[in-house]
């Protein structure tokens, strides 16, 4: 059991950190922002182009923007994407692009999200562990390779999650458990597997104290994941279903299925998981909320997919706010400091009394110890005094293997060698054509285009055709011309350009 004492006496050290307290996360925060923002950006410069996500999510975003359905043709002509991943949290972003539409400002958006969520795990730590140990856990997360692959491969509304999750993740750490559903319960807007995700932190607040909150939160995620991948993704899927049940193996489609995925490429799915929680020094599995990764971490391992398996892309963003937390929450379990949220004695007073208002956990002082704060070695006590050190360590030794580093490198604020040619590409598709174009250029066309991706366009008959052979074809480009004429029968072609492996194609019928 705490004792008043102890929680005065860090009440009073967090007072003392005073304005530069305050400031540090904040700067922490605008510079990761900054950094991740210039990434993105630089890249979009470049016409490095990972994959036909950002396309995907700006004309879903410039539906919204337009006050209607987030149509997005790349997918398939009049397809809303609704009925692919149920990601309606992303009209959030919508006002912005209404103001400024380009697909930079899906970027600047991403950079802006995650940079919050930098604010807010180094200002709880901060608050928890005193300037210099709090600083060395937002540097860790602000560098993590989960933050740094995300922004390195576009935008994805998976950023959302990232802030709430750190939101959650900080009100669990300080035991203010309303505010932990609070946060949680929008997860189910961000992308239908979080509802499962919203869940598990029901069943966390349950066995952490918070029953009647736990129950109905994970009662919600339930019913949300239930209500979103059986109503409302097939409601909107032309093919009445959800598209990634094959990605798992349950489609009855004679894939290898679940249990057989699992099991293989753990070549690639170790370290993953050696690397998620290593970025802690492993203290974050001394903390219950570490299991608000678990159904992250098992869809991806159950899925077919090898780029679900390892550190490269988006899909350990979410996963970043919840080891860091976990961290935060097992050095307050092993340092004996109860609740670390309120900074002074009337505001701890002022939850206490909201927490009673709720019925739920008026003393967080009285709750019963659980059982994994029982074990708690001398060694173990110390070990964690040393581990925001150790985690900035860490990942300041990783920063040099993932995307960030690139900002070093010379050739990343170089122009692209092809950015000429591209950029007449641009001028000869005119703004309010229709154009069906590969990988390459698709992130670039799609603001000012109705636009179509090869491999969906179906009956959709285009105004251009764009062929990049150096992406997407294997070294099998075909003739832009000749591949316009075959896919859409009863019409002619001609080629307006052809530069450094861009070919433009012209309907003339």
């Amino acid at each position: 059991m705490t004792s008043t004492n102890s929680i005065d006496e860090t009440l009073g050290a967090r007072r003392r950190v005073g304005g530069l307290g305050a400031l540090g996360p904040l700067l922490l925060a605008v510079l990761c922002g900054t950094a991740y923002a210039t990434l993105s950006l630089l890249r979009f410069r470049r016409f490095e182009t990972p994959s036909w996500d950002n396309a995907i999510f700006e004309q879903a975003i410039a539906g919204y923007a337009r006050l209607s359905a987030p149509i997005v043709d790349i997918k398939g002509p009049g397809y809303n994407i609704l009925g692919d991943h149920f990601s309606p949290i992303t009209a959030l972003v919508a006002p912005f692009y209404r103001a400024f539409p380009d697909g930079r400002t899906l970027l600047v958006a991403q950079a802006v999200l995650v940079a919050l969520s930098v604010w807010v795990i180094a200002r709880a730590a901060v608050r928890l562990l005193g300037l210099g140990g709090g600083m060395a856990v937002g540097i860790a997360y602000g560098l993590s390779f989960g933050i740094a692959s995300a922004v390195w491969v576009d935008f994805h509304e998976v950023a959302f999650g990232a802030l709430f999750l750190a939101l959650a993740g900080v009100a669990y750490v300080e035991r203010r458990w309303v505010a932990v559903m609070a946060w949680s319960l929008p997860l189910v807007l961000v992308k239908e597997d979080l509802g499962l995700t919203v869940f598990v932190i029901g069943c966390v607040l349950a066995v952490s104290g918070a029953r009647r909150v736990g129950i109905a939160t994970a009662l919600f995620g339930l019913g949300g994941f239930l209500l979103t991948l059986y109503v409302l993704i097939p409601a909107f899927n032309p093919g009445g279903g959800y598209d990634y049940v094959g990605v798992i193996g349950a489609d009855g489609a004679g894939g290898p299925g679940p249990w057989t995925t699992f099991w293989t490429g753990w070549d690639d799915k170790l370290p993953t998981l050696l690397l998620t929680f290593g970025i802690t020094g492993f203290l974050a599995l001394r903390s219950p909320w570490v299991l608000v990764a678990g159904p992250t971490l098992v869809w991806r391992f159950v899925g077919d997919n090898p780029y679900y398996w390892g550190t490269d892309w988006h899909y350990a963003l979410v996963l970043m706010p919840v080891v860091f937390a976990a961290m935060l929450d097992a050095i307050v379990r092993l340092r004996g400091d109860g609740v670390s949220g309120p900074e002074d004695d009337e505001e701890r007073a002022s939850v206490a009394a909201d927490q009673a208002r709720t019925g739920v956990a008026a003393d967080v002082d009285a709750q019963p110890e659980p059982i994994w704060s029982r074990w708690s070695p001398a060694w173990l006590r110390r070990y964690a005094t040393h581990v925001p050190t150790l985690a900035a360590g860490i990942a300041l030794v990783l920063v040099a293997q993932y995307p960030l580093a690139r900002l070093v490198e010379p050739e990343t604020w170089e122009a692209s060698p092809r950015a000429a040619a591209a950029e007449e590409v641009l001028a000869t598709v005119p703004e309010g054509a229709s154009v069906e174009t590969d990988i390459g250029l698709i992130t670039h066309l799609v603001t000012d285009r109705t636009t179509y991706w090869t491999g969906t366009v179906g009956d959709a008959v285009p105004d251009w055709v764009v062929i990049d052979a150096q992406t997407g074809w294997g070294g099998q480009a075909p003739d832009a011309v000749a591949y316009a004429g075959q896919k859409h029968p009863g019409t002619t072609w001609e080629l307006v350009l052809e530069r450094d492996g861009y070919q433009v194609a012209r309907r003339t019928s």
